[in-house]
């Protein structure tokens, strides 16, 4: 799908709109709206931007602001594949742009391939291996000890004996992940994270290891509810310098209190923001991230769960009052232009109409969504939004979105509604 002759918003006078942008996604998820808000933030730009998904068909490229959308080989995307793949784009695009993958896949492939593909691209320049160490569980429990940052008490069993005495000494329940969720066949039906709640459930989980593709971690349970969830977005460059980032709080996750955040809010928080600055500049970190945490109402620290090295799917949450957000930010940075300060916009909301929906029906919110603010007054939510798939001035992924989620994703959240026991071994 090629568009051309598009009335698009004036350019930026500070962005290179001679370089051109790919979008890389290897998870093959329909339903990414982060990959939409990368597109429309770059395409309102005036870049020309170029996307590499699950399919041409796929909502995303729907866009007014997608210039043009790549196929994948036949046979799915090996490393050597995706490397013949992003050289055979490289030569339609016709000159070098900027590479931003959207998926935590995407990332490391993309920084293993580096020294090859840097002729045809832009890439952020990582340290060796370092998106593959931060997004395995395992590896983030051990960069989370070295750094002196806050984890939730973490047991990697050797045997499914080891796994039922973890559950029982960390105390149930307990949180079972394994440390690279990306390995997981789809076939096997097994869960990136689970709740398990008895030592035997753990025990039954292990047994599925040889499955998983990875190793299981057990970790402490820290409890969700009002004002725990927390993300971090930013954007750091040459020395770990953070040049935009921000704070926010999930106000609706799908599913509810474990997924992915269907409502957030920009809210300043020091040690959120600090501890991710102090992270990123420890290990040398440069690029986009995203980072998860959750507050112990115990002690009232905030542990790291996850680390994303690639941009959140609300990352647009944190767009600054001249329009930059942090994939902006990042072109400016690998095409050598200055990234001016950030004129920080709290209170800003972002909202994945699809999984709002659905969360907000979950919580059987009475009087409608409301947010409780750090000062604990509440006020309703979707005032101004930033919503992630509608956009009057690009509606088509919306009416695609809708019709495909209606038709396979709607309904697959709708059977979640419904009261069921707790599964564990296999999903």
């Amino acid at each position: 799908m090629h568009h051309r002759n598009l009335t698009c918003p004036a350019p930026r006078p500070d962005l290179d709109t001679d370089v051109p942008a790919l979008l890389i996604r290897l998870d093959q998820n329909p339903f990414h709206h982060g990959t939409l808000g990368a597109v429309r933030s770059l395409g309102r730009a005036g870049i020309e931007v170029h996307t590499l998904v699950e399919s041409p068909a796929s909502p995303v490229n729907r866009s007014r602001y997608v210039h043009r959308a790549h196929r994948w080989p036949s046979g799915g995307p090996s490393t050597a594949r995706l490397y013949m793949t992003l050289c055979q784009v490289a030569e339609r695009i016709g000159r070098r742009a900027v590479l931003v993958p959207m998926d935590d896949v995407s990332a490391i492939v993309v920084a293993a391939l580096e020294e090859r593909l840097a002729d045809s691209y832009l890439m952020a320049g990582q340290p060796p291996g370092l998106p593959e160490r931060v997004a395995d569980k395992a590896e983030l429990a051990r960069v989370c000890h070295a750094t002196g940052v806050p984890h939730p008490t973490t047991v990697i069993p050797e045997s499914a004996d080891e796994a039922a005495d973890a559950a029982a000494g960390l105390g149930t329940p307990v949180v079972a992940k394994w440390s690279r969720p990306w390995l997981l066949p789809r076939a096997t039906g097994l869960r990136s994270t689970t709740l398990v709640h008895t030592p035997d459930e753990a025990r039954a989980l292990f047994e599925q290891s040889g499955r998983a593709g990875s190793r299981l971690l057990l970790q402490r349970h820290l409890a969700g509810g009002r004002d725990t969830d927390w993300f971090f977005h930013g954007c750091f460059g040459e020395g770990a310098v953070c040049l935009i980032g921000g704070a926010g709080r999930k106000e609706l996750s799908w599913p509810v209190g474990t997924g992915l955040t269907a409502v957030g809010t920009w809210l300043p928080n020091d040690e959120v923001e600090a501890t991710s600055r102090k992270l990123a500049e420890r290990l040398g970190y440069r690029g986009i991230l995203d980072l998860d945490y959750r507050r112990d109402h115990a002690t009232g620290t905030y542990h790291l769960l996850d680390f994303n090295p690639r941009p959140g799917a609300q990352f647009r949450l944190f767009t600054d009052g001249a329009g930059l957000d942090v994939v902006r930010a990042l072109h400016l940075d690998l095409t050598g232009r200055q990234v001016e300060v950030p004129l920080p916009q709290p209170g800003r909301v972002f909202v994945a109409e699809n999984y709002a929906l659905l969360s907000g029906m979950a919580t059987a919110a009475a009087t409608g969504p409301r947010i409780r603010t750090r000062r604990g007054r509440t006020r309703r939510l979707y005032r101004s939004p930033e919503t992630a798939w509608f956009a009057s001035d690009d509606p088509a992924p919306f009416a695609a979105m809708t019709a495909a989620w209606l038709g396979r994703g709607g309904m697959k959240g709708l059977r979640r509604l419904r009261p069921r026991p707790t599964i564990v071994a296999a999903l």
